[in-house]
């Protein structure tokens, strides 16, 4: 049993927000917004596949993961873990390391040639699978690779992530109608709260950020974002 079992939920969320600001995953841009994959115009922005460079930050961001897994989900309830192309296959490999279990990649799509494999790695019927990414902003996809999971007879009912960005109304009904259960480590307010306590960020900058968290689609509006239908 790691350290990473004695924190409460709280507790990891806090110590990963700090984390993520210590190695500048986090990026705070109001004055010149990031457009996301969606349109949506972002004073924020968060790079969780710098973690792979940080082997201790790291190791003990997975331990904090399986810890909140065994809390949430139960410690006999997966057969495999399968990672997300392309963020999530590092991290699944280090969860499925960590839980002795084995490990498949999920790709976008068919890869179009040779097997036309949408899965790699040995997956069957009835198995039952732990999906993991990096993040996720409104869980979008996570549906398709649950769909390509499922198609192989596998079950998934539990979806991992370093990050939830927990701003927009629809994720998680999204998910959960889907018949996927998220867990995370730490949200935007988490990493906002964090940014307040380090001093390293100016109260406007603060302030621009804290308005996008709580309605970011008026903010994104208002910067000339694309609304998602």
């Amino acid at each position: 049993m790691t350290s990473a079992s004695f924190c409460s939920k709280e507790e990891i969320a806090s110590l990963t927000a700090q984390a993520l600001l210590e190695i500048e995953a986090v990026h705070f841009r109001p004055e010149e917004p990031y457009t996301l994959t969606s349109g949506l115009k972002s004073p924020v922005y968060i790079d969780c596949r710098k973690l792979i460079s940080y082997p201790r930050i790291r190791s003990n961001l997975m331990d904090f993961a399986v810890a909140n897994l065994y809390r949430g989900a139960g410690f006999e309830q997966f057969d495999a873990v399968a990672g997300g192309e392309t963020a999530g296959i590092p991290f699944a490999a280090w969860i499925a390391e960590r839980m002795g279990l084995p490990m498949q990649y999920v790709r976008k799509k068919p890869k179009g040639f040779g097997r036309d494999a949408q899965i790699e790695g040995d997956i069957f019927d009835g198995q039952r699978i732990l999906l993991v990414e990096d993040l996720t902003t409104d869980g979008g996809s996570k549906l398709k690779f649950a769909e390509a999971i499922r198609n192989t007879g596998a079950t998934v009912g539990h979806t991992l992530v370093v990050f939830f960005y927990d701003i927009f109304e629809h994720a998680r009904p999204t998910l959960q109608d889907a018949g996927l259960e998220l867990h995370y480590l730490a949200t935007w307010r988490d990493v906002l709260a964090e940014a307040r306590k380090s001093g390293k960020f100016d109260d406007a900058t603060l302030e621009q950020v804290q308005q996008f968290i709580d309605d970011p689609l008026a903010w994104s509006a208002e910067r000339g974002g694309v609304i998602p239908k």
